[in-house]
């Protein structure tokens, strides 16, 4: 039996990096620096970590043709704020939205995305129309854990990362450089 090739060329592709393990982010950072590399427009939008001094944002403010939004309060860990917490996120929603239909990127990063669904920020039908009616020469990688299954089945890639052992899990704090 012979298969078929597609030639996308033109055509962008949907990624999802999802999985209890490390380097969900990482991996798409990879992805955006090949992107640079061949000189196309790239968008970083973060969902839920909120400020401080990560080298990925550090290097990103040295870098021309990437632009790097923070959407988010920090990580979700306690109920009390969580109102602020999906204000926060569907704001971050609309400026991926507005981000995607400018039609001014080759690639666009949606970092920590797939816990908007999880969280009940935001109903997952939204994200998935949003990425259906991307422009299609448009790439967009999704990160985060526990992805619906509705992101996975639109998506054309979709990697689970592994967790085999973890630094954290032996009480082993957090390393710049590493972790952040």
């Amino acid at each position: 039996m012979v298969s078929k090739v597609i030639n996308m060329s033109n055509t962008g592709r949907i990624i999802v990096n999802t999985g209890e393990g490390k380097g969900k982010t990482a991996a798409a950072l990879g992805t955006v620096f090949r992107a640079l590399g061949h000189g196309q427009k790239v968008c970083v939008i973060q969902f839920l970590k909120g400020q401080g001094e990560f080298g990925e944002r550090l290097m990103a403010e040295k870098l021309d043709n990437l632009d790097w939004f923070i959407c988010g309060r920090g990580f979700v860990f306690r109920k009390e704020n969580i109102d602020e917490d999906r204000k926060a996120a569907r704001k971050g929603f609309q400026l991926a939205k507005e981000k995607i239909e400018s039609d001014q990127y080759d690639l666009i990063i949606l970092d920590e995305i797939t816990y908007l669904p999880h969280y009940n920020f935001l109903d997952v039908e939204k994200i998935v129309d949003l990425i259906r009616n991307k422009p299609k020469r448009l790439s967009i990688i999704l990160t985060g854990r526990d992805a619906d299954p509705k992101l996975i089945e639109v998506a054309d890639t979709v990697s689970s990362i592994e967790s085999i052992k973890h630094a954290y899990d032996q009480k082993i704090k957090a390393q710049k450089g590493i972790e952040f």
